[in-house]
């Protein structure tokens, strides 16, 4: 039997939740700006927490929030990759790349055993990997449609990479003296192992000169979403068989337009004020999309029952920057 397509909300159904998510938005860069540590994602994915978790969310926001944590995502997504210019990838040397694409391998498929040693679900697993592996959120909304996951998997995907991240914005900091690592070589272990662009921005700023070495390879990292999203699909429809009903496409519309913006970039036509305003514009729309996420996650519930989750986030998080870290040390990315 075929699955019904479910109809979008009518609009006055969603009057009353973007109220909220507009205000949650303005609320969580209002914390960015007068913190140090905080970014906007971060405090976006906490007030839906709290939210959540204090019994303030009412039924008729589910209909804004669902809207955006889906839809707004998505063009959040596409808009992302307006951001990748390709001719700094090339300015990385084969050393660059070869780091970001061990990080990004070793991160994706170390995850997901670990996430099965724990007895977590695949799909989980595979959201959690691909979230610390590529670039948060986006990367996790990217996946799910070729998943089984559930809005749980979800919403604890995106609150373990929004927690580890944000813990290295504070971490990361605090080891380059130790680890002996000069400003350049920080920048690019910062871009190859924190997860969303605005954590890579706010942890590379902490150290004066890191900032343009680590959004690089961060932005290098982000590039492979696509062929990452495409495997994933392809083996999902290797997986499901001959049952056209159930193989999902092998790039979902909104990750091919991410493709078109990434060459649209490229070409050079854009003028700068033009990405500047689509820059904005996919920042406050990940906001939105992040509170919406945030609203899912239950903290008391996660805390009682989601202990092996975290023990996959923090695992993942240490295999990255581990991973990450003897990549610029072995192949002297930034030196």
């Amino acid at each position: 039997m075929l699955r019904a397509v479910p109809r979008p909300a009518p609009l006055t159904a969603l009057v009353p939740g973007l109220a909220v998510v507009v205000a949650a938005t303005l609320l969580a860069f209002g914390v960015q700006t007068v913190s140090h540590v905080l970014t906007a994602s971060t405090a976006a994915v906490a007030l839906g927490a709290v939210v959540r978790s204090t019994g303030l969310f009412r039924p008729s926001w589910k209909p804004a929030t669902g809207f955006a944590s889906k839809r707004l995502l998505r063009v959040a997504v596409v808009l992302l990759g307006l951001q990748l210019p390709l001719s700094q990838v090339r300015d990385l040397g084969w050393g660059g790349i070869a780091l970001v694409l061990g990080v990004v391998v070793v991160t994706f498929l170390g995850t997901q055993l670990i996430g099965r040693a724990l007895g977590l679900s695949p799909a989980r697993s595979l959201l959690v990997a691909t979230g610390f592996s590529i670039c948060g959120a986006s990367a996790i909304a990217a996946v799910r449609p070729a998943t089984d996951a559930d809005e749980e998997d979800v919403s604890t995907a995106v609150a373990l990479v929004t927690l580890c991240g944000s813990l290295a914005i504070v971490v990361l900091p605090l080891l380059r003296g130790p680890l002996g690592l000069d400003v350049h070589e920080f920048g690019a272990w910062v871009g190859a192992s924190v997860h969303d662009v605005g954590q890579v921005v706010a942890t590379g700023d902490r150290v004066p000169g890191a900032l343009t070495t680590a959004v690089v390879v961060k932005l290098s990292r982000v590039l492979l979403l696509a062929p990452l999203v495409a495997l994933v699909v392809l083996n999902r429809r290797r997986s499901v068989g001959a049952d056209t009903r159930e193989r999902p496409p092998v790039l979902p519309f909104f990750v091919a337009a991410f493709v078109v913006a990434v060459l649209v970039r490229a070409t050079g036509l854009l003028p700068d004020a033009a990405l500047g305003a689509a820059n904005r514009v996919q920042s406050v729309l990940l906001v939105a999309a992040l509170f919406a996420l945030g609203t899912g996650i239950d903290v008391p519930h996660l805390v009682r029952t989601g202990g092996r989750s975290l023990l996959l986030g923090l695992s993942s998080w240490v295999l990255v920057a581990g991973v990450a870290l003897a990549g610029v040390h072995l192949l002297h990315v930034g030196a």
